[in-house]
C-alpha cells in the first residue's frame, strides 16, 4: 500500500480498510450510494486472492457471507437502507449462530425507495432492532475518510473477537466526499482474528464459552464438525427448547458484549470541558457541528462536541456524565429524531435535551446548527 497522500472517497476508503483487515470474500447486490464499494472489491479482491460475488439479491448476499465466515473467511457485504431491510432475517441468524460478519449500510433518504442519492441517517433504529428479538448487535459510524477505514478495521476485529455481526452505518455524505489521505501500512493498525479451538474435535462443543462469553470458533473443513442452526441451542449446538438452557444462551450473547463496553465503544469530545452546550452529533452530520461549534465559540459561547465512533451499544456512560455535569445537550441527526430518543432516556431529569434535526435529503448546513445553537445557549446557565 503507497505510503503517498491519496484522495480517496468515503466508499474506497471502506473496501481498502476491509482488504487490510484481512477480508477475503464479499457477496453484495449493487444499490446507491454503496455501489463503489462493490464495484472496488469487484477489482481489488482477485489481486489479494480473495473472490467476489455479485448475488442476485440482498437476501442472498447475506447468507452467502454466514457461509464463508463459516469456512473461515473474513467476510463481508455492503448496501442502503432497502438492501439493509432485506438482510435483517439472516443478520439475526449470523447473532443467534453467533457468526462474525462485516455489513457496510451506507445510508440514503427513506422509508422504501426514497431518494437514492440523497444523504441521511434514518437507518439508526434499524441498526439496533431491524432483526426481531432481543440480540445484541455492534454499529460504528465514521465521519470522515480516514474514519472510513479505520472503523471498517476496527469492525472486522469487534465482529472476529465477539462472534457477533458489526454494522459499519455511513452515510451517504461520508460514502461519497473524498478527503486527502494517508492509509496506514500493514502492521500500524491492529488487525484481530477468531479465537480457534485447541481442544480435541471429539471434545470440542461449538457454544461452550468461558469467563468472556465468546466461544473459540472451528472452521468448516478442519475436521471440526457441529450443527449450526437459528434455534436457541446448547454447547452442543442442537436446538432446544429447555427454559434454563434458553435463558442461559441469551443473557451469554448479551454479556459477551456489556462486560466489554469499555473496550467496545469509541468516541470523541472537542471543548466540552467548560461547555455550557454539549452538541451531540455522527456521521456527516458531524462535520457541520463542528464547523458550527467553531463559529460559536467565535462568539463567545461556550460550546462543544461530542461525536460517538459507535452508536450501537450506546455510549450511555459517557453521555450520562455529560448530563449528570448540568451542561445542556443538542442532538443533531439526518432523521426525526432517532439517537434523540436514547439520549432523552439517559439525560432525564438531569439535563435538558434539545435538537436540530432535518430529513430532507439534504445535509444540515453549519448556520442552520449555529441558529439553533445559538437559540438554545441563551437559556443556558450563567447567560
Amino acid at each position: 500500500m503507497s505510503t503517498e497522500p491519496r484522495l480517496i472517497q468515503g466508499n474506497e476508503a471502506c473496501a481498502e480498510g476491509a482488504i487490510y483487515a484481512g477480508m477475503r470474500f464479499y457477496a453484495g447486490y449493487p444499490i446507491t450510494p454503496s455501489t463503489e464499494i462493490a464495484e472496488i472489491l469487484a477489482r481489488r479482491l482477485p489481486q489479494v486472492g480473495g473472490k467476489f460475488l455479485q448475488m442476485e439479491d440482498e437476501i442472498a448476499s447475506m447468507a452467502a457471507i454466514i457461509g464463508g465466515s463459516l469456512t473461515g473467511a473474513k467476510v463481508m457485504t455492503a448496501t442502503s437502507g432497502p438492501g439493509f431491510s432485506l438482510k435483517q432475517e439472516n443478520i439475526g441468524y449470523a447473532c443467534m449462530a453467533e457468526i462474525p460478519c462485516v455489513i457496510a449500510n451506507v445510508q440514503r433518504l427513506g422509508p422504501s425507495t426514497g431518494v437514492a442519492t440523497a444523504p441521511a441517517q434514518g437507518d439508526v433504529m434499524q441498526a439496533r432492532w431491524g432483526t426481531h428479538g432481543d440480540h445484541p448487535i455492534i454499529a460504528l459510524t465514521p465521519s470522515s475518510v480516514r474514519e472510513a477505514f479505520e472503523l471498517t478495521v476496527r469492525a472486522f476485529n469487534l465482529a472476529e473477537q465477539f462472534r457477533v455481526p458489526v454494522i459499519l452505518l455511513m452515510d451517504e455524505v461520508v460514502g461519497h466526499m473524498r478527503e486527502k489521505v494517508t492509509l496506514p501500512q500493514p502492521g500500524e493498525f491492529p488487525v484481530v482474528n477468531r479465537v480457534k479451538p485447541t481442544c480435541s474435535r471429539e471434545n470440542y462443543y461449538p457454544y461452550k464459552a468461558d469467563g468472556d462469553k465468546t466461544p473459540p470458533m472451528a472452521c468448516f473443513g478442519e475436521g471440526y464438525r457441529y450443527h449450526v442452526t437459528g434455534l436457541f441451542h446448547d454447547e452442543s449446538g442442537f436446538a432446544t427448547e429447555k427454559p434454563e438452557i434458553i435463558d442461559w444462551q441469551l443473557k451469554r450473547l448479551h454479556e459477551k458484549i456489556n462486560q466489554h463496553l469499555d473496550e467496545i465503544i469509541t468516541y470523541t469530545s472537542e471543548e466540552t470541558e467548560d461547555a455550557d452546550l454539549v452538541v451531540i452529533a455522527y456521521g456527516g452530520t458531524a462535520r457541520a457541528v463542528s464547523r458550527a461549534v467553531k463559529l460559536a465559540r467565535q462568539e463567545g459561547r461556550k460550546v462543544g462536541i461530542f461525536r460517538p465512533q459507535t452508536i450501537w451499544p450506546f455510549p450511555e456512560a459517557a453521555i450520562g456524565e455529560l448530563a449528570a455535569s448540568g451542561k445542556k445537550l443538542l442532538v443533531a441527526e439526518m432523521n426525526y429524531g432517532q439517537l434523540l430518543l436514547e439520549v432523552q432516556r439517559v439525560a432525564a431529569g438531569r439535563s435538558e435535551v434539545h435538537s436540530c434535526l432535518q430529513s430532507n435529503g439534504e445535509l444540515t448546513q453549519p448556520d442552520v446548527i449555529l441558529t439553533k445553537i445559538r437559540e438554545v445557549y441563551e437559556h443556558a446557565p450563567g447567560n
